[in-house]
């Protein structure tokens, strides 16, 4: 799977949604999440926690010590996006600077809450991306008990399943089924650089009639043009 991370890795989160509705899937991006830091881009595969709403004596039990939150960022290892299912709750944080710093230790690729972030300002100039759904002062037990990994779970409005490939960048986070991300990422790699190509023409004065999306009266072109770019 190098060759799918390094394509994920090429494209952009716009041109993989694109592909995705093109086959079907339009309830695959994790709404509401920012990036702490901008121009964070991130891919890899999903570990999941699920948060439960706050009660006291669930708390008292699973909250404390060695939690699923811990376990979770203690077991992460390289490439994979924690994602958290937090109810999109932004009452409190769901990660804050130190977690998220050995998440980045352990090799993690990325960390997705839609729930809230504490720490905003130093968890932006780590190393690992953090996207999430805004800062906050308050540590988790104010709305959350850490419950379970490794769980199908709901963020941002999407189902996100152990295993499934995750991307980020400014645009958003998409989910994509394992299944379909050697076609997805093929299919995004030939898009942009058709782009690219329909880019260049739009410079050079061309109209975007026949040209944008590429028509017949220009494929012809087009491949002509591939030939000057291998």
């Amino acid at each position: 799977m190098t060759d799918v991370l390094e394509g994920l890795s090429t494209v952009s989160v716009a041109t993989l949604s694109a592909q995705l509705r093109q086959r079907g899937l339009n309830n695959v991006s994790i709404d509401g999440v920012y990036p702490a830091r901008a121009g964070a881009r991130f891919a890899g595969r999903a570990r999941t926690l699920r948060y439960l709403p706050h009660r006291e004596d669930l708390f008292a039990e699973r909250g404390g010590g060695f939690n699923a939150q811990k376990q979770v960022i203690e077991s992460l290892g390289d490439g994979e996006v924690l994602v958290m299912e937090a109810r999109g709750e932004r009452g409190s944080g769901t990660i804050g600077d130190i977690l998220a710093k050995r998440a980045e230790v352990r090799g993690a690729a990325a960390i997705v809450t839609d729930g809230g972030l504490r720490d905003a300002a130093v968890v932006a100039d780590l190393g690992i991306p953090v996207f999430h759904a805004g800062p906050h002062p308050a540590v988790l037990g104010r709305r959350h008990v850490p419950w379970d990994i490794d769980v199908p779970v709901a963020c941002g409005g999407a189902a996100v399943l152990p295993g499934d490939w995750i991307v980020g960048d400014d645009d958003g986070v998409l989910v994509i089924p394992p299944a379909l991300v050697r076609e997805v990422v093929e299919a995004a790699v030939e898009q942009e650089r058709q782009e690219r190509f329909i880019a260049e023409q739009v410079a050079a004065g061309a109209g975007i009639e026949g040209l944008y999306p590429l028509g017949p009266a220009w494929r012809s072109r087009y491949e002509d043009w591939l030939t000057t770019e291998k």
